[in-house]
């Protein structure tokens, strides 16, 4: 991946001190060894599951599944998979109801994912399919060691897989969460950390990513205050679900209390997707208030060569321009007049990021080039980068309001 920026920022003490930084984190967090792995045991695991197996579901939500599901769309277009996946994330009943009639049950296998063991919404929709289907081989459990899910797992003799240390949720997908439903679908998983590996080595190896992401991560944290809205414009709907991952991932790291004053910081996120969201949410930005940096997301080699007949239409003989074009130039032509038209307004921070190809490499790149970032913007906002109080304050809520509705059953059954 080629990352250019139209910007600039060169304090170089401030760079020194984060990339510090984060050379110490990897002694404590764990995501950043995930791209060294043995996946051994992954593969291993797999060859459990039987042939007869044509679908796999998650039920999990947030880190449980965006990471799995960004991956799954980015490659599934280009690649025959050997099974569908499918992602329950949701306690929409129509939801829920709409993605069961997709699936046949004896032919599914399960992986229930919470890394607490206690998810609710996770649990409010396993309980409804066990009750559907309970057959404990069905489902395989993957949860933290010694968590109340591992204990449930193992009463009803269930298969059970585990996190790695120090691994948040929103940085998991690059650990048995992602990687058991994306092997078992057939993707490459070994590319897949071959590519976030390749961005690592070049991050702390003094590679090119290096200077990229310092210089990206110092202007964020610099001018937060003004550019507090970052938004990701990816050209090419294979990227809708990565969008969204990054939208977690960015909105829940950085959005906090700093570790050292009173103050709320964060950085907004919000994803695009061109050209479609050029018919929207540009206006916004090329005329609206200067708070927003723009990247864009073009991939080189769609792996798809339609193109654009060479018809004439009459009264419509102006689009004989479009004559003969490919479908994947005339869609990074867009790209390329819409950042040019951005570049122009001067006062608009833009960079951007070029895919050579639609892979499991190049989507492992790309997920761990945001996982540094984050983790960079994080350290220079003074934030802690992997915790998420806010969240956790309308769990608590939550299970407040569960318990009072048990009790007032409790009374109106006893009366």
């Amino acid at each position: 991946m080629i990352n250019r920026l139209y910007f600039t920022s060169n304090n170089k003490q401030i760079q020194q001190h984060a990339f510090e930084a984060i050379k110490e984190e990897q002694n404590t967090i764990g995501y950043y060894a995930l791209p060294e792995q043995d996946i051994t045991p992954v593969s291993a695991y797999c060859q459990t599951i039987p042939e007869e197996i044509r679908t796999i579901v998650v039920i999990g939500i947030g880190g449980s599944s965006l990471g799995a599901k960004a991956i799954y769309e980015f490659v599934r277009p280009v690649k025959k998979l050997k099974r569908k996946l499918y992602f329950f994330e949701s306690t929409d009943p129509i939801n829920i109801t709409t993605l069961l009639s997709k699936i046949d049950l004896k032919t599914t296998h399960f992986l229930v994912i919470s890394k607490s063991g206690t998810t609710v919404e996770t649990f409010s929709i396993y309980k409804y399919i066990y009750s559907l289907h309970n057959d404990p081989k069905a489902y395989t459990f993957i949860t933290d060691p010694g968590s109340p899910l591992e204990q449930y797992a193992q009463s009803i003799q269930a298969s059970i897989l585990h996190l790695p240390n120090n691994v948040g949720g929103r940085f998991s997908v690059l650990s048995t969460v992602g990687l058991v439903p994306l092997a078992l679908c057939g993707i490459d998983i070994q590319a897949l950390l071959k590519g976030a590996q390749v961005v690592k080595e070049s991050f702390f190896n003094e590679g090119y990513l290096k200077d990229t992401l310092l210089k990206k991560a110092v202007y964020y944290a610099k001018n937060h205050a003004q550019y507090h809205i970052n938004c990701l414009f990816a050209y090419s709907e294979s990227l809708k679900y990565f969008c969204e991952w990054y939208v977690q991932l960015w909105g829940e790291s950085l959005g906090k209390h700093q570790r050292h004053s009173a103050f709320h910081v964060g950085l907004t996120p919000i994803g695009l997707i061109g050209p479609k969201d050029q018919h929207s949410f540009l206006q916004l930005i090329m005329e609206g208030t200067r708070d927003k940096s723009v990247t864009f997301i073009k991939i080189e080699d769609f792996n798809d060569r339609i193109t654009i007949p060479d018809i004439t239409l009459p009264h419509l003989e102006s689009l004989d321009v479009l004559n003969g074009l490919p479908f994947e130039k005339l869609i990074n032509m867009q790209c390329d007049s819409v950042m040019e038209a951005l570049l122009n307004e001067k006062d608009i921070p833009i960079d951007s990021i070029i895919i050579p190809k639609t892979d499991e490499e190049n989507i492992g790149s790309l997920i761990f080039y945001y996982e540094l970032l984050t983790s960079l913007v994080g350290e220079l906002i003074d934030v802690n980068t992997y915790d998420q109080p806010g969240v956790e304050a309308g769990k608590i809520i939550l299970k407040k309001k569960l318990e009072d509705n048990i009790q007032k059953l409790e009374q109106k059954n006893s009366g």
